[in-house]
């Protein structure tokens, strides 16, 4: 006969549980004020956010009473786009097929012609393709992606910054002024106006470091109304993250 019930696993942010097989991650917030949920929808966890330590056990409780809420949320995600030989996917507003090299070559891309597609070509076999093919992709956002920062930068007057891509999951870029902006690469993806769309924002960050009205204005001057580009993020913004993750 036991006398005494074994301790629960003590918890500590960051760790990793499941909801009816979801994952849920835990975190610390010093700024929350209740225990709550949220979707994120990169790394595809919902996240338990507690006021502190003590109250992770009460967040992940929280989170077994929400399982339904849970399992709807994730359950509705798109499907990742892994890379792989013959998937097509789109890169500057345009197809490009996947193909595998024969032999051992650099990542690189083939531009269109004759009525086919552009096509991206890399060699190896499951995730040493995606691999190659990932850093191709980041070559190819960090070159347009540069290119139309510097437009905006030169259009504000401005000193070029150093430009940089990323795998950010909260945001589309970061700037700070004045020296450096950040990409998520996976823009390369959307469409080129929703693209420049993020290159306007962060650079206008350069003369704002807010999103007063006055930073709006700066937007405004770069790259004109933004809200068709701020409604595709939000509608289609999933699935682009969920680009190249099988």
């Amino acid at each position: 006969m036991r006398l005494f019930r074994p301790a629960a696993p003590r918890l500590a942010p960051g760790d990793l549980i499941e909801v009816e097989g979801r994952p849920v991650r835990l975190r610390v917030h010093g700024r929350a004020r209740r225990v709550s949920l949220r979707l994120d929808v990169a790394s595809r966890e919902v996240i338990a956010t507690a006021p502190n330590a003590r109250r992770l056990s009460e967040a992940a409780a929280f989170a077994k009473s929400r399982a339904g809420w849970i399992a709807a949320r994730l359950d509705s995600l798109p499907s990742g786009a892994g890379f792989a030989p013959g998937v097509v996917i789109q890169v500057n507003g345009a197809p490009l097929r996947l193909e595998r090299a024969a032999m051992r070559v650099a990542p690189r891309v083939i531009p269109a012609r004759d009525g086919e597609p552009a096509r991206l070509v890399a060699y190896g076999e499951g995730a040493t393709y995606a691999r190659a093919v990932e850093r191709a992709l980041k070559a190819e956002a960090l070159r347009v992606l540069t290119e139309r920062t510097a437009v905006h930068v030169a259009a504000l007057r401005a000193p070029m910054p150093k430009v940089a891509v990323m795998d950010a999951r909260a945001r589309w870029g970061s700037c700070k002024p004045p020296s450096s902006i950040r990409y998520v690469w996976r823009l390369i993806a959307a469409p080129p106006f929703v693209l420049d769309y993020v290159v306007a924002h962060e650079v206008a960050h350069l003369r704002e470091c807010n999103h007063s009205s006055r930073f709006w204005a700066e937007v405004d001057g770069l790259y004109g109304d933004p809200s068709e580009a701020r409604a595709w993020l939000r509608r289609h913004g999933p699935t682009l993250h969920a680009l190249g993750r099988s």
